[in-house]
């Protein structure tokens, strides 16, 4: 037996091993309009079949090698609701009796009439097809919830977003993200690949801008040994690392020119040849790019391939600018901020009308990216300062914002809070720990990781 998979357009296969009847059969599903395909053994049947195929197995039960109730058990090992139904001979009533206890659709019993053989196929291929679209509803609906987790937003260009996605993530199609920095490119990609059918396969991010001029081949396509000065071993590049998923390729617009003739070939060929190498190598991948400029005027001034341009530019997808999103701006901040507030067990903050509206009147040049930022800030009790915008550098307990990067600022904050209210009068580790909002075993971890200490009384209870 072949071992190709079932064509979807089939609508009924049929296996029995006595080629009268079989023949007989399969005239009569024919001639009934159905598409049938019979088969005289059921031996790696199950192995053909996927698991949403949309038709119906008609089986005989007793069969030398596999029998109908041992494909029953494999086929529903693959898809519990996949119709299978049985043909038997009188004696094996109650055998089909316990298949059918075990999951079979129906069972005919020899001799059946045509009309009984065409109202039982019929009924089962209506089930499948009732089946079939329910799954196809909570995936939908699945993703749906997933994309309005992971893009927040209710702003009409928010939601138009969340439908090109869905339209887009279950195809073939390459895509071009275009955004500005901090809008969230990289999140529309990873969203693309998990609601697609590649979603177990490899996701690998790359941001072109980011390699040097000298590396940038060997990263991307890989190279073999000798191929260049210290190519001692060989190397598999991003787009062979990625084969079978998608390769994420952020700042296309940064690549050089002869690189992009390369990635070019790739996109048209789908082959990747190793840098010193030979052998073309096939690939089953997916190419989502992304850029902050406008490639087309790129293009116009010779910076960027038109053919390339034109090859990417099949399905575009544009994130709006945060500034373009309206209330999405406090939507996203309180998101950002319990979550903040979560990872660093404090208790949750709200915004007032001042600061709802200082929100809003901002800009947000850095997007997304600087929204989070500020509203991290925000858990940890700090004022809101944006660029641009008056507004204090001072917490509301009066602690200096501290200088480095975010990590070290919440670090010196956290430490100079709870300092704060360690020269406050506690009794008990349990009034401390109450008046910062965290439980004490948190307390506890994190007076050892500052360096800091209570030493207010017997505090015996709450280190039992």
């Amino acid at each position: 037996m072949t071992t190709e998979l079932i064509d979807s357009r089939t609508q009924v296969l049929l296996v029995d091993d006595d080629p009268h009847l079989r023949q007989a059969l399969s005239q009569t599903l024919d001639l009934a309009g159905l598409k049938v395909m019979s088969l005289s053994e059921a031996q790696g049947l199950a192995g053909r079949i996927e698991a949403d195929w949309p038709g119906v197995v008609v089986s005989d039960i007793r069969m030398p090698g596999v029998d109908g109730l041992q494909l029953l058990e494999q086929l529903h090992a693959l898809d519990a609701e996949l119709p299978v139904l049985l043909i038997t001979g009188h004696g094996d009533v109650p055998l089909a009796v316990q298949a059918m206890r075990a999951g079979a659709y129906d069972f005919l019993e020899k001799p059946f009439a045509s009309d009984a053989l065409l109202d039982g196929v019929r009924r089962a291929l209506a089930l499948r097809r009732l089946v079939l679209d329910n799954r196809s509803l909570r995936l939908a609906l699945s993703d749906r919830q997933q994309l309005s987790t992971r893009l927040v937003g209710h702003s009409a260009a928010m939601q138009r977003l969340r439908e090109q996605i869905g339209a887009l993530a279950g195809t073939r199609a390459d895509v071009l993200i275009l955004g500005e920095t901090g809008a969230g490119k990289e999140v529309v990609a990873r969203a693309l690949h998990d609601l697609s059918g590649r979603r177990e396969g490899p996701f690998v991010a790359i941001n072109a801008g980011a390699l040097a001029e000298s590396v940038v081949e060997s990263e991307l396509f890989g190279h073999e040994p000798g191929a260049f000065t210290g190519a001692q071993k060989r190397r598999i590049g991003k787009f062979e690392f990625a084969n079978g998923g998608t390769l994420f390729l952020d700042e296309i617009e940064s690549m050089s020119l002869d690189v992009q003739v390369k990635l070019l070939r790739l996109l048209q060929e789908r082959v990747v040849e190793r840098l010193g190498g030979n052998q073309l190598i096939p690939l089953d991948i997916r190419i989502i790019a992304a850029t902050k400029e406008d490639l087309r005027q790129a293009a116009d001034q010779g910076r960027f391939r038109a053919d390339l341009y034109y090859r990417l530019n099949v399905a575009p997808l544009r994130i709006p600018p945060l500034r373009e999103r309206g209330d999405d701006v406090l939507m996203l901040f309180q998101h950002f901020a319990d979550e903040a507030s979560n990872r660093h067990g404090l208790t949750q903050h709200t915004l007032q009308p001042a600061q709802r509206a200082t929100l809003l009147r901002h800009n947000w040049p850095g997007n997304v990216r600087e929204l989070q930022n500020v509203a991290e800030r925000f858990a940890l009790g700090l004022e809101l300062a944006l660029d641009g915008e008056p507004g204090s550098t001072a917490s509301p307990q009066g602690l200096p914002v501290g200088s480095g990067n975010l990590s070290e600022q919440v670090e010196d904050f956290e430490r100079s809070l709870i300092a704060a209210e360690l020269s406050r009068p506690h009794n008990s580790m349990r009034s401390l720990a109450e008046a910062l909002g965290i439980p004490r075993k948190t307390l506890h971890d994190k007076l050892r990781k500052h360096g800091l200490s209570f030493a207010a009384g017997d505090d015996s209870e709450d280190n039992r």
